[in-house]
């Protein structure tokens, strides 16, 4: 999929504009605190209807505005498809070629997107709620039934830990065997995501190391779960283990087990990357993670995403910026931005499309 036409207005300290975009990659260059990443988080928000920088919707709304707005023109393989995203302090509304969508979840995923910023480097090393949204928003974009059990689990979670502080023990016990029955789904969702980016992610760190690594994912659940299992028996198992902690959690006041304080672990030839990989381990793991993303998106929608890296590139030593620049060249449309062209003589950059940044305004260079 191809992203031909950006249209911003009100957005952040963007000028309104509207950028005609031509090529596999695009680079946008100019100092710090001049706009770059909000553009590159404009297309996040076009694609995912949230920011992944800041969960308040105002923060996206240019100071002493009332509204944004975000539109779209997208190239794929079915045809040209066009989007659209409105912000205002009473909520959002999306388009798809024009026609408003009732549900958010009935837009996400009509434009796929893997952001890398260095932030994402905490991926591996950050801590565990940094893993759990990094596979709830890929997930997400290719399953709009699972972000539709994440919202009702998460204000299932918000109800419950009310009931756990008031110690209303019958509510509970219907909240117990709601949270069972949607935990079962998610884990199986979570682990059959995990099992199919363990296999990208192990072959691309194994390329980027010489073959002298072998990285494994494993998805740590705070319920005994087994994917084995059938869906009612693990709705069973959970809510007898539900029921076994309710006194400890109505002494805390919260729930102490389910989806949302699980884990992933990442081990390299049996040892944890957490614990003992060193700097350039984790930093080639978490590239691992975000070239596997791009490869698994793919395999479910049959269409490459956009790749937005935010500043990564100067992260990344000559060896790790070369098997992510080689491995996306004629596939993956890819938006970067850099400080500076200095450092950047990868071949692929070479025929880049350039943007200039400064004080929210976008000029290009032919």
């Amino acid at each position: 999929m191809l992203l031909t036409n950006l249209q911003i207005q009100q957005y952040r300290n963007l000028d309104s504009m509207e950028l005609s975009l031509d090529g596999e990659i695009i680079l946008f260059v100019g100092q710090n605190a001049q706009g770059k990443t909000n553009i590159l988080e404009s297309i996040y928000v076009l694609a995912m209807a949230k920011s992944h920088r800041t969960s308040k919707d105002r923060e996206l709304i240019a100071w002493n505005e009332d509204f944004a707005r975000l539109g779209a023109y997208v190239q794929k393989k079915n045809g040209p498809l066009s989007l659209e995203i409105q912000l205002t302090n009473k909520g959002k509304r999306a388009k798809v070629n024009g026609l408003e969508q009732r549900k958010l979840s009935n837009y996400i995923g009509a434009l796929n997107v893997v952001m890398f910023a260095p932030e994402d480097l905490d991926i591996v090393k950050g801590n565990p709620s940094i893993r759990r949204r990094f596979i709830d928003m890929e997930i997400g974009q290719v399953s709009p039934i699972y972000l539709h059990l994440l919202s009702q689990y998460q204000k299932l979670i918000h109800q419950r830990n009310q009931a756990l502080k008031e110690s209303f023990i019958d509510l509970i016990e219907v909240y117990n065997m709601q949270m069972a029955e949607l935990s079962a789904k998610i884990l199986h969702k979570r682990m059959q995501f995990i099992d199919k980016l363990q296999v990208w992610a192990n072959e691309i760190h194994s390329q980027i190391t010489s073959g002298k690594e072998n990285l494994t994912l494993r998805y740590q659940s705070t319920f005994s779960y087994d994917q084995e299992m059938s869906e009612q028996d693990a709705i069973d198992q959970i809510f007898v283990y539900l029921q076994s902690i309710r006194e400890k959690e109505v002494m805390r006041g919260m729930s102490l087990a389910g989806p949302h304080r699980d884990d992933i672990y990442f081990s390299i030839n049996n040892k944890s990357v957490q614990q003992y990989g060193s700097q350039g381990q984790q930093r080639t793991t978490a590239l691992s993670l975000k070239l596997a993303e791009i490869e698994l998106i793919y395999q479910e929608v049959g269409e490459y995403p956009l790749l937005l890296l935010d500043d990564v590139l100067s992260e990344l030593d000559a060896n790790r910026q070369s098997h992510l620049l080689t491995g996306i060249k004629n596939r993956v449309q890819t938006f970067v931005t850099s400080t500076g062209v200095e450092g950047l003589n990868h071949d692929t950059l070479k025929h880049a499309s350039l943007f200039r940044v400064d004080q929210g305004k976008v000029t290009q260079e032919m």
